[in-house]
């Protein structure tokens, strides 16, 4: 998919999910829609995997760390054909295997997450698996950025480091804010850029939620002997204009008025790009 393509997938993927969390009442409103573009750029341009080849060693790996943020992974799945659309009619039902963090029955979910903290360090452990086996292939994970106050993640960036893991590209969608607040508040990570190059990694930061900045930054190859951090800079909400940077949207459920807002102002954005 081209820039523009790449831009309308994501706006339909915006909306997609707007609507599977209204309909199930459940969901992580600010954190899906703050890193679609992230996703869609994975699985629509970047990605070497399809759903017949996701298991394959030979395949590109991505583990989503931010595990909360599950409502856009089902949905960038489906439209990838990964499963059918209509099964996610059932998510967050009695039952249902679509649960509120990523699980492994799903067909093109390798790891179970959510707990935060561990996606890095599953990573590592799959790059270092590759290396080891002479594998051509690269992993990539996505993390919060309030995530990073776990200890787990910078024992996994230094063992990243250590072992010169350039099959490696690890993301951040950093938004600034978390559950409870901004995230400099609640236990502040900065320098988030400052750390990682001290472990080891090359740094690039970007507009997370431009598509071609995204896609350039994931298209151009590790330096050798490094991973690779991307700092997406994001906006929480992104999208719909009364969600964007407001804490309260980590886990709010839009009201019926919302739900009509928002679903008029990310249509009226469909109808922009499919008309550029």
């Amino acid at each position: 998919m081209n820039i523009k393509e790449l831009e309308l997938e994501a706006a339909k993927a915006r909306l997609a999910t707007w609507k599977l969390i209204y309909q199930a009442q459940n969901g992580h409103t600010g954190s899906d829609l703050s890193c679609a573009d992230i996703l869609v750029a994975l699985y629509f341009r970047i990605l070497n995997q399809t759903p017949e080849t996701f298991k394959s060693p030979n395949s590109d790996h991505y583990i989503q760390s931010k595990g909360h943020a599950v409502e856009i992974l089902y949905t960038v799945l489906a439209q990838r054909g990964y499963f059918p659309k209509n099964e996610l009619n059932s998510y967050s039902t009695f039952n249902s295997p679509y649960i509120g963090h990523p699980t492994n029955y799903i067909n093109g979910i390798e790891l179970n997450t959510g707990s935060l903290g561990h996606g890095l360090g599953l990573s590592v452990g799959m790059a270092l698996a590759s290396k080891l086996d002479h594998l051509d292939n690269h992993i990539y994970t996505l993390m919060g950025d309030g995530e990073q106050a776990e200890g787990s993640v910078w024992e996994a960036a230094m063992a990243a480091g250590n072992y010169n893991l350039d099959n490696l590209t690890a993301i951040i969608d950093y938004n600034r804010l978390q559950i409870s607040g901004p995230t400099t508040q609640v236990m502040n990570s900065e320098s988030l850029a400052d750390k990682y190059t001290a472990f080891g990694f090359e740094v690039v930061q970007i507009d997370g939620n431009n598509m071609s900045e995204l896609v350039s930054a994931l298209e151009t190859p590790n330096s050798k002997n490094k991973p690779k951090l991307i700092l997406a800079n994001t906006i929480k909400g992104a999208g719909i204009s009364f969600a964007e940077n407001k804490a309260n949207w980590h886990h709010k459920i839009p009201t019926s008025a919302e739900y009509q807002q928002g679903i008029q102002e990310l249509e009226a954005t469909i109808g922009g790009l499919e008309h550029e």
